[in-house]
């Protein structure tokens, strides 16, 4: 299974770097590249913490994000980028490194996003986070413009999820508002479900709730700051128990150039 997942990650990001030669080469004004780096108070995802203080396996409290990418756009609406994160306990040198591709096709009023994304980790020190985590996921979203607001839908699949031989899915419902010049108000409610959970709650829970509110505000044209307040429910507490994102405030500034 893993080396079936190395062959396809290497086989996105070798088809997008073919794709973005073609399109530099032969269009070069409808391809661009964009670089990102940032630090966040704590590193969410999907309610769940990614970045804790504590020793392993016990966490104390949040500990700060580092990140940073570059993505590619071109082509008839194609895109592709790598994101790097800490990631797991302080000091434990955990690293995720995630390879994406996709197709934004338009319908009507309807923007699609269909993409892979590869979700890898090296071993940190401590061997809480490993490369069995490694995890290639769908996404198959959706987008529309209702007044000066976006709607969107978005699903995501894994086949192995996490290496445990387990299914995933990730569904999630979003949108975002400017409430000023360049002032966005976003949120999100999504609901994570895999069988896998039965086993980290003791077979009461399969799936749990996680939603996200709040505010980005640039400060320059390239810095921006984003405050949100991110919680789950009863259900992601007991499949997580204390890494799962209760009540959190999280604060992330990005330069994007």
């Amino acid at each position: 299974m893993k080396l079936s997942k190395a062959a396809l990650c290497a086989a996105v990001a070798l088809a997008s770097m073919a794709t973005a030669s073609v399109a530099f080469a032969e269009d070069a004004p409808s391809s661009s590249v964009t670089f990102n780096v940032g630090v966040a108070t704590d590193y969410q995802f999907r309610g769940v913490k990614q970045t804790v203080d504590g020793v392993s396996p016990f966490v104390t409290g949040s500990s700060p994000e580092v990140f940073g990418g570059v993505d590619w756009s071109g082509g008839p609406n194609l895109y592709a980028g790598v994101w790097l994160s800490n990631t797991g306990f302080q000091n434990s040198n955990g690293v995720e490194t995630d390879v994406y591709a996709g197709w934004k096709p338009k319908a009507g009023p309807v923007t699609f996003d269909l993409g892979v994304i590869y979700y890898t980790y090296s071993n940190s020190s401590d061997g809480f986070v490993t490369n069995d985590l490694n995890t290639l996921e769908w996404k198959a979203a959706g987008s529309i413009a209702a007044g000066p607001a976006t709607l969107g839908l978005a699903a995501y699949y894994s086949s192995d999820y996490i290496s445990s031989d387990e299914s995933s899915w990730y569904y999630e419902l979003n949108g975002s508002v400017p409430v000023k010049k360049d002032v966005v108000l976003s949120g999100a409610v999504g609901q994570m479900k895999s069988k896998v959970f039965k086993g980290f709650s003791g077979g009461t829970d399969d799936k749990y709730t996680v939603w996200n509110i709040g505010v980005t505000v640039p400060v320059t044209e390239k810095v921006s700051i984003d405050a949100r307040y991110v919680g789950t429910d009863k259900a992601a507490t007991n499949i997580w128990g204390q890494f799962a994102s209760d009540d959190q405030f999280v604060g992330t500034i990005k330069a994007t150039f």
